[in-house]
């Protein structure tokens, strides 16, 4: 690797590990075990393998004209399809786990599942089909990487009310929307930097700190749920 791809290489992977630092230290009471939330991440990139296949097919259905054709391509083709991928790896590993014991667990899973596969995904954009481009891995870092990430947050948040439902009806509700409310967040935010509109560095602007602000109270919920857990842990050993 000459030392341009090196310099790319470590632009394309250097958001995705901030970020993930970040979502770990947030995890201040009850920390995850760091061998599984790299075995999430390392399967999360491996999840783009079923991707790329599942993308190309859908991609050779998309017969619709115009917006409705971009629609499909932001909401079906990849809104879909990715998040039922970095989904499945969270499900396969971690809703069975003994170590997923509280609601915090699954969004901190759910965004290492999906900054791996962000992580792959911007090392094929900036690495190889952009290298020309010297403000690509800017704008992935800033935009695309920590979308990933807040998309992420929405999925695990839904799975961990699937987890600690307390019937069966809200069980599956959550299930579908841990898969339903991602896929539409990601969709809208390919449809807007797809559609060619005319305000669309506005919109995405805009729409970027809407998914931050509503994604942050979905953490700082789940933060503060981990801490009363503990806390009432260490009240009840005390007694």
């Amino acid at each position: 690797m000459n030392k341009l791809n090196t310099r790319l290489f470590i632009i394309a992977v250097i958001p995705a590990i901030s970020i993930a630092i970040a979502v770990y230290l947030s995890d201040r009471y009850d920390k995850e075990p760091i061998v599984l939330l790299l075995k999430t991440f390392v399967f999360g990139a491996l999840s783009v393998i079923p991707v790329i296949i599942v993308e190309r097919f859908l991609s050779s259905l998309n017969i619709f004209p115009g917006l409705l054709g971009v629609a499909f391509t932001a909401f079906i083709v990849a809104g879909f399809t990715e998040e039922f991928f970095k989904r499945l790896v969270v499900i396969k590993l971690m809703c069975k786990n003994k170590y997923f014991d509280e609601k915090l667990d699954g969004i901190v899973y759910s965004v290492f599942s999906a900054l791996g596969f962000a992580t792959v995904e911007n090392i094929m954009y900036v690495v190889y089909r952009f290298s020309y481009n010297p403000y690509i891995g800017l704008y992935r870092g800033v935009l695309s990487v920590p979308a990933h990430a807040i998309f992420g947050v929405t999925m695990g948040y839904y799975l961990s009310l699937t987890k600690f439902a307390s019937n069966k009806a809200r069980e599956k509700a959550n299930f579908r929307k841990s898969l339903l409310m991602p896929m539409l967040l990601h969709g809208t935010f390919n449809f807007i930097l797809m559609a060619g509109i005319p305000e669309g560095g506005i919109l995405i602007a805009a729409y970027a700190v809407y998914l931050w602000i509503s994604n942050q109270k979905k953490l700082n919920t789940y933060i503060y749920d981990s801490y009363s857990r503990i806390d009432r842990i260490r009240h009840d050993d005390e007694e």
